[in-house]
């Protein structure tokens, strides 16, 4: 069987498709490629790993029905039509709980980063601003003993309260369609309902799914219900949030501070007035972005479609009905 391969992924991952027998086809260029250039590489082959988030639509996947299977090397899949996938009978695997720990580390870096505005001060001394000592300027604010709101408390925002709890003595609320008794009894998380979670948190942390519940969950409405000293952090979808008016808030001094590791659209124009705020820090999507993270997921993603090469059901199976 062959598999394409939609970007590099580390060796170890390779090794395994060509140990079990499997003919990896890798784009080697790493170029993105467009929906009519993947359908066009998926032609030859039997099964697709899928990295990064092209849009794996209903076109795609009727243009591509022969596909004994489909592994993402992503934990979310909101760009994977399921419906279609189901009733083409091709299963769709992701990679969750590997990253857990390194997106976690990449809210915890924002979070500190825009309470001491780090982003905006360090650019100061690339330009040569940093003159001398002002006692008063640009100070930032402190973590410990403060509240942290958790939007979504799964894998990725229990180790960011464990995290919090342990450096900084955070209090822990968190937002859930249900409760996470795991999280109350180890960080002392306590339940709340979305509207005390806005007016109560003084970081809010977002690990939620994209969703129609979900999207565009935070905007002008919630962020007039925020603290004026609260910040926000986004690792999870950049749709989660409304952006015009995250800007709006941020301007109107609604809130105090974000940062941002996913956006709306990605990549994130160079001219968005974000980029030039002192209070918010944006990186370029890199929760996952660790030697030892991205290896897991993409070793994940191959057994995954070695399942499935074998006629076996997939691991990390997302639309499980596909087996029924």
């Amino acid at each position: 069987m062959k598999v394409f391969v939609s970007r590099n992924i580390p060796t170890a991952a390779i090794d395994v498709l060509k140990e079990y027998g499997l003919d990896a086809h890798i784009n080697v260029d790493n170029k993105h490629l467009t929906q009519d250039q993947l359908i066009q590489e998926c032609q030859d082959v039997d099964l697709l790993l899928n990295v990064g988030h092209a849009d794996l639509d209903k076109h795609f996947l009727e243009s591509c029905k022969h596909l004994k299977g489909i592994a993402l090397a992503s934990v979310g899949y909101d760009h994977v039509d399921l419906q279609t996938a189901t009733a083409l009978r091709i299963p769709v695997s992701n990679t969750p709980g590997v990253l857990s720990g390194a997106t976690a580390d990449v809210a915890f870096l924002l979070m500190l980063a825009v309470s001491r505005k780090a982003f905006s001060r360090a650019h100061e001394v690339r330009e040569g601003k940093w003159k001398d000592f002002e006692f008063m300027q640009d100070l930032g604010i402190e973590l410990n003993g403060k509240t942290l709101g958790i939007y979504g408390l799964g894998r990725i925002g229990l180790e960011l309260a464990k995290k919090a709890k342990a450096a900084y003595n955070m209090n822990i609320i968190y937002y859930n369609r249900s409760r996470n008794l795991e999280a109350e009894k180890l960080v002392d998380a306590r339940y709340v309902n979305f509207d005390d979670l806005l007016s109560q948190s003084d970081v809010i942390s977002l690990h939620t799914n994209l969703s129609a519940e979900t999207q565009y969950r935070f905007n002008k409405d919630a962020f007039r219900r925020m603290k004026k000293s609260a910040i926000l952090i986004n690792t999870a979808r950049g749709k989660v949030v409304h952006e015009k008016d995250l800007i709006e808030a941020l301007q109107l001094g609604e809130i105090w501070g974000a940062g941002l590791d996913v956006s709306n659209p990605e990549p994130m124009s160079p001219s968005n007035p974000l980029l030039d705020m002192p209070n918010v820090c944006v990186l370029p999507h890199i929760g996952s972005a660790t030697i030892e993270t991205r290896t897991q997921m993409a070793v994940m993603a191959a057994n995954n479609l070695i399942a499935a090469k074998n006629s076996n059901p997939m691991m990390q199976i997302v639309n499980k009905e596909v087996y029924l």
